[in-house]
């Protein structure tokens, strides 16, 4: 797992504010975050053995971001501490409907080197980055991971305009909704060199895309959400463990919605990520 690792600070309001608005909030609470740690956490939870390549500061948001690796079990022997430079953090609201905003300001994380992760990406089964490090470091990681035969995932988040020599490195990409349009469509991927798209669409699940035209509709787990700030990373991490036990696509996207699916029942972003039980016994739950 190659991406962000972030102190999120998130504060919970009835309702987002507009431009220009104040609005008051009703609770506040630091949890670990960043793309990144969120998938590479939600992979172990699911059952993964997992390896994070990240840049963290050396400051008091670092320990409490590397205490969580030690405790789920993530190798974090490939995460950078740079001195001089503070940990990334995220600003996040979060409304009454569940709904989020967020700010991202990268830190260390834009200090992540393509040199730092294409040795650990060449040891891999599956290859997950996301877009809060440098594009660079996507590449050598997504690079490595194809030469060492791994199934390589893209989670092209935030959307920024994307190369075919990129795309063409990835298996699988996985925008929502909203990032496959800025990034010009499913077919543009697919022009661009992408081999399979996955769009997740919240609570009206995924769907998956292949170049030769087949889609394929994956149904959410229907469940009542009250913060739906990780769901997209829980959703990704899940979808790598599953591929990396041997499942089929199909298969992994079903154990991915079931795992964004109880993450959405839960405030904060690390702490709502579930355990392999807990999915199991929602993709086994009577219909």
């Amino acid at each position: 797992m190659v991406g962000s690792a972030n102190l999120d600070i998130v504060a919970t309001t009835d309702r987002l504010p507009g431009p220009g608005e104040t609005v008051l909030g009703h609770t506040y609470a630091e949890h670990a975050g960043g793309k990144g740690l969120n998938q590479v956490v939600a992979a172990a939870r699911a059952g993964a053995s997992t390896q994070f390549c990240a840049a963290v500061g050396d400051d008091d948001a670092a320990r409490q971001l590397l205490d969580v690796m030690c405790a789920d079990g993530v190798d974090a022997s490939a995460v950078q501490r740079l001195s001089g430079v503070p940990t990334g953090r995220a600003l996040i609201g979060v409304s009454a409907d569940a709904e989020n905003s967020i700010i991202v300001v990268a830190g260390a994380n834009a200090l992540l080197t393509a040199e730092h992760v294409a040795g650990a990406a060449g040891r891999a089964r599956v290859v997950l980055a996301q877009l809060e490090v440098p594009l660079s470091t996507v590449y050598a990681a997504l690079q490595a991971g194809r030469d060492a035969g791994a199934i390589t995932i893209l989670n092209p988040a935030p959307a920024m305009d994307l190369s075919a020599e990129l795309l063409s490195l990835c298996d699988v990409v996985i925008p929502n909704e909203h990032e496959v349009e800025l990034l010009g469509g499913v077919d543009e991927l697919f022009r661009l060199g992408a081999a399979a798209v996955v769009v997740t669409l919240g609570a009206r699940g995924a769907k998956l895309c292949t170049s030769d035209g087949t889609v394929t509709h994956i149904d959410a787990f229907p469940v009542d959400a009250v913060d739906t700030t990780a769901a997209g990373d829980a959703f990704c991490g899940g979808f790598a463990a599953s591929l990396a036990s041997g499942a089929t696509m199909v298969e992994s996207l079903r154990f991915a919605a079931a795992t964004a699916a109880i993450a959405t029942t839960r405030p904060g972003a690390v702490p709502s990520l579930p355990s392999l039980a807990e999915i199991e016994a929602l993709l086994h739950s009577p219909a």
